[in-house]
């Protein structure tokens, strides 16, 4: 099998440049599965981004099946000429990676070419389970095959408080092309108007919700605390990214915080330092 070293090292330029959190953690997965982590994220972020480079949503849900189709019959198409799809493809072989995660993943994305926001806080739930779960899922099966099932709780809760962390942060750009993924249920609960999401207003309705959102957030965190010291230690690195969502959930926490305006960043080396705290103080 070729070692497809080109191929990699794409997914990880891409990975150090659009998702650098990610990139950080992967310094605590051993150096020989590194390369197969980045292709996964890299495979993230292409699905992720879909929304970013199409115009109408039909040419997005076109994109994803394309997607379907690499992983459903590698063997037909250009996939040789797409660095990720080869480096996916290359890695799904080494270490029989289930397919139908990564296309259960693909389905929850499509929700991301509309407007119209979730219902309630269990649909949230789902999506954040299908896309990042999922994925933590994953990688941990890379680094860790012969342990399926015990950490499959600990990537839910994991999954679902990164995923909510991630979203946050990314509201002013969501709200500036129309998306909205605080659920219906908490806008009418709160008063929230969605309108002043478009128009970037910090209403006390608006921040009221949000902030329900920062709990939910803390409540699966709570639980992924928990748990996560159970795992062999060897299982616990693919789920340091989690480690920095109390850092941004506290950003937000202050009073001057503004969603719409207020950069949710950290430097690097406070990134790094909660990642190497994290991953001795998981220890059993």
């Amino acid at each position: 099998m070729p070692e497809r070293s080109e191929d990699y090292a794409y997914c990880e330029t891409m990975l150090r440049r659009d998702d650098s959190d990610r990139w950080l953690a992967t310094f605590f997965v051993p150096e020989a599965f590194r390369k197969h982590v980045y292709a996964l994220y890299a495979f993230n972020i292409e699905i992720a981004r879909v929304r970013e480079i199409v115009s109408e949503p039909l040419l997005g849900e076109i994109r994803y099946q394309w997607w379907r189709d690499v992983l459903e019959k590698p063997g037909e198409g250009d996939v040789a000429a797409n660095p990720v799809a080869a480096a996916l493809l290359d890695t799904i072989e080494r270490f029989a990676l289930p397919k139908d995660s990564l296309l259960r993943l693909i389905d929850a994305r499509v929700f991301d070419l509309y407007d119209e926001p979730m219902e309630d806080i269990g649909a949230f739930e789902v999506y954040a389970a299908a896309t990042t779960s999922n994925l933590f899922r994953l990688v941990r099966l890379i680094v860790d095959p012969e342990d399926i099932g015990g950490g499959l709780g600990v990537a839910e809760h994991g999954g679902i408080a990164y995923a909510v962390t991630g979203l946050l942060r990314a509201l002013p750009w969501h709200s500036a092309r129309g998306q909205l993924y605080v659920p219906r249920e908490l806008l009418k609960r709160f008063g929230a108007d969605r309108t002043d999401f478009a128009l970037g207003r910090a209403t006390p309705e608006i921040c009221a919700a949000l902030a329900e959102m920062r709990n939910f957030a803390r409540n699966h965190l709570e639980v992924f605390a928990t748990r996560i010291a159970g795992l062999p230690d060897a299982s616990q690195a693919p789920f340091l990214p989690v480690a920095l969502c109390e850092l941004y959930l506290k950003q937000m926490d202050k009073r001057r915080y503004d969603p719409f305006k207020t950069p949710v960043v950290l430097p690097q080396w406070q990134r790094q330092w909660a990642l190497w705290r994290a991953s001795r103080n998981w220890r059993s």
